[in-house]
């Protein structure tokens, strides 16, 4: 590629660097009382998140983030992180520094909070995966905060999936390039590219329904192995919460994504086969 499309390629790769930076560092920002050294910490990690981030897009070449080409997947995964980053650094931030916006989520949270508190419910079970020691109040506040980001989660998920059912996705009118918007898989490895796609977008299905019920074990675990995840710090409630909700559904929308490729290709073949028996009955 030219100098030129190099170039074109920078505004946009500076502006998603600078809101994944402005994004890591916003609840150290948000809550009052986090600590200096942990807000240091942040600032280190948003620069090295950015940089990723930056070095990804300003490249022609596909590198590690899938479906760079075929918006809005990216920037739903993005919406979706910063929602939940966002509504959770306000719902810490109104125990300490109570506000309009704060009270609103904290509303939000505890309607959504009731109504996940039931039986095995992955609500349930990371709440009661928090050690004994852990304050009442800062449970429900866990369960609440919870609650609201796996709303969040699930309502993103549906979304998309409604977007693919409606053909809304991929966008644009070109072909679509698995090499470029799947670059950690090999199309050319393997059986059949169909198969091989169909089989990942199932465990990735598979294992994104799974892991909010299986996560909570692995905070038991940790309470026997190494150190109890309590979720007591700021920081540790609001990106514990954002990760717990969002590894899964980003796991859910992977495989719906190489489900809809895997469709895509062999329509694309079906298409092929019969225009070429068409050649062929013509000739």
């Amino acid at each position: 590629m030219g100098d030129g499309k190099r170039k074109s390629n920078m505004p946009g790769a500076l502006t998603r660097a600078l809101l994944v930076g402005m994004l890591a560092i916003f609840p150290a920002m948000a809550i009052p009382s986090t600590a200096p050294e942990t807000a240091q910490s942040l600032i280190l990690l948003a620069i090295f998140a950015g940089g990723i981030v930056f070095a990804e897009y300003a490249s022609d070449y596909p590198g590690l983030i899938e479906f760079r080409f075929a918006a809005p997947f990216n920037r739903t995964r993005f919406a979706l992180v910063a929602v939940m980053a966002i509504l959770l650094s306000l719902l810490q931030r109104n125990g300490v520094e109570p506000g309009m916006l704060g009270a609103l989520t904290a509303s939000a949270a505890r309607l959504c909070g009731q109504i996940l508190d039931f039986g095995l419910s992955p609500v349930s079970l990371l709440t009661a995966a928090l050690p004994d020691s852990v304050p009442p109040e800062h449970g429900i506040l866990v369960r609440d905060g919870a609650a609201l980001a796996l709303v969040l989660a699930a309502t993103t998920v549906l979304g998309f999936v409604t977007a693919i059912r409606l053909n809304a996705w991929p966008m644009g009118t070109g072909p679509f390039n698995v090499w470029i918007n799947l670059p950690t898989f090999d199309p050319t490895a393997g059986n059949d590219v169909v198969l091989r796609l169909q089989r990942h977008a199932r465990i990735n299905i598979v294992l994104g329904l799974v892991l909010p019920f299986l996560l909570p074990g692995a905070i038991l675990a940790s309470g026997i192995l190494i150190q109890p995840v309590t979720l007591l710090s700021p920081m540790g409630f609001v990106w514990g919460i954002v990760l717990w909700a969002y590894i899964p559904a980003c796991l859910v929308m992977r495989g719906v994504a190489m489900a809809r490729v895997a469709r895509m290709i062999r329509a694309s073949r079906r298409r092929y086969a019969d225009s070429e028996g068409s050649a062929f009955a013509a000739a």
